[in-house]
């Protein structure tokens, strides 16, 4: 018996809102290919409940972001949505939730990308660890929510990330390898 993830967007979104559908859609779209890549690899012993429910709520934290291109209009920087989110599903006992929502960005954020990028965020390593947080990870980078009708290549996911450094590359390339 899981979490209503549903009744958890709504809280934050609304019911029937632009950001809200938008963000049902890709969190489906992210599930499903998680999910069906757990399937076709049981020797990971993946927790696919929980990978249901970490992919619907992976993006949890958009809604508090400046991003107005995905119906977003709150004042803080996209890439902080990781650890909005974690904050949100936190104070919901959602501990291990959160931290999908922490680690997902990119391939992970590391503290040293955090420190050369000089990003607004807090001083640790952000990467996914468990296989859980791994798969919903990997499965995040084959859509966009300003793409939503697509699914982007693992060519195009891999050129996408080289603008972040040749170590988020090589995170990614590691993920595929282990679950491509």
């Amino acid at each position: 018996m899981g979490i209503d993830v549903i009744e958890i967007i709504e809280r934050y979104y609304g019911h029937d809102t632009d950001a809200g559908r938008l963000l049902i859609k890709h969190s489906r779209q992210v599930a499903d290919m998680a999910l069906a890549i757990a399937g076709s690899k049981p020797e990971l012993g993946i927790d696919t409940e929980f990978v249901r429910e970490a992919a619907m709520l992976h993006d949890i934290g958009i809604y508090l972001t400046d991003a107005p291109d995905i119906y977003c209009h709150g004042s803080e920087p996209y890439i902080k949505h990781g650890i909005l989110g974690r904050e949100l599903l936190d104070t919901l006992g959602l501990p291990r939730h959160a931290l999908v929502c922490e680690r997902h960005t990119g391939a992970g954020i590391s503290l040293v990308d955090i420190r050369e990028q000089q990003l607004p965020l807090p001083l640790r390593d952000m990467l996914p660890v468990s296989i859980e947080e791994k798969l919903v990870c990997y499965a995040d980078k084959f859509y966009s929510k300003s793409h939503p009708d697509r699914v982007i290549a693992y060519e195009e996911a891999h050129k996408k990330l080289h603008k972040y450094g040749e170590a988020t590359v090589a995170r990614f390339e590691a993920l595929h390898r282990l679950f491509g």
